[in-house]
């Protein structure tokens, strides 16, 4: 993967994600080019190629929404006390 972004730019790091308990990969992979320019040239040129027989999609990677609290998982706590969480959506 890094070699195929590096055609196009200068890439600063690579990563393929992986299947803990099997080590395959999860089928997507993160990498960061040095620049904007080169990240917008990775985008414009790399994006819909196909790699092995798969379309590859390449954009600006997206931070994760905000988790809210899970009420009612993990933590102990005695019980009993009255608490109701409230779902809020």
């Amino acid at each position: 993967m890094k070699d195929m972004f590096a055609r196009v730019g200068s890439v600063a790091s690579a990563a393929v994600m992986r299947d803990m308990a099997s080590g395959r990969s999860r089928g997507f992979g993160f990498v960061e080019m040095a620049t904007d320019v080169d990240a917008q040239k990775a985008i414009a040129d790399l994006n819909g190629t196909t790699v092995g027989g798969r379309a590859l999609t390449v954009n600006e990677a997206r931070s994760k929404p905000e988790r809210r609290p899970s009420f009612g998982s993990g933590g102990g706590g005695g019980g009993g006390k009255g608490h109701r969480p409230q779902s809020r959506w």
